[in-house]
């Protein structure tokens, strides 16, 4: 896994961080997680865990895609050596075998530069919205239009793509994707378990 850097983004996750950071520690070269302005110790918690924090600019409006951007910069000022960024939101697990089998699928498939797995809820029978949500993840295996913000993703092209529109307040992995496959990059992947 020495190819892989990984960016999470969250703020204000709590527990929900501490999983998901868990979740990889050890596991890829390097982590980053970007804070959007947390205040329960979200920052001091990823520290803790000897992760890499950058603390996005309070006075520029805070996007999803900006926090990706910044974090990948942070992470190449770092390691400028890692093919691959496998990208979280904080309040997400990545699951035990998924980043060696992202890095296989992008191994095997060099027109493939994006690869996202099936997201699922972890309680899907709390709530009618999390039902709901276990729902509309349920997406087919195979050659997708998009992924979403959870993906493991080539760092030339996602470099050579512009990375991410830090403007956009939702959307930005459709967009991103549409850019990716324009640069001539086959569809983005998603895989199985």
């Amino acid at each position: 896994m020495s190819q892989i850097g990984l960016v999470a983004i969250g703020r204000n996750e709590g527990e929900r961080l501490r999983q998901c950071l868990e979740s990889v520690v050890g596991n890829v070269n390097q982590i980053v997680y970007v804070d959007s302005g947390s205040t329960d110790g979200s920052v001091e918690l990823a520290r803790s865990l000897n992760v890499e924090v950058v603390d996005l600019d309070l006075s520029i409006p805070f996007t999803a895609a900006r926090a990706r951007n910044t974090g990948l910069a942070r992470l190449l000022e770092l390691n400028p050596q890692l093919e691959y960024v496998q990208f979280v939101d904080g309040d997400c697990e990545v699951v035990n075998r998924w980043l060696k089998r992202a890095q296989q699928e992008l191994d095997t498939n060099p027109k493939v530069v994006a690869v996202c797995g099936r997201r699922r809820e972890r309680f899907p029978d709390a709530s009618i919205y999390n039902r709901l949500c276990d729902i509309e993840w349920d997406t087919p295996v195979g050659d997708a239009k998009a992924c979403g913000g959870d993906a493991m993703m080539r760092i030339d092209a996602l470099q050579a793509a512009g990375g991410y529109n830090p403007s956009l307040i939702a959307g930005e992995e459709p967009e991103l994707c549409v850019r990716l496959r324009q640069n001539g990059a086959k569809s983005c992947a998603l895989t199985p378990k």
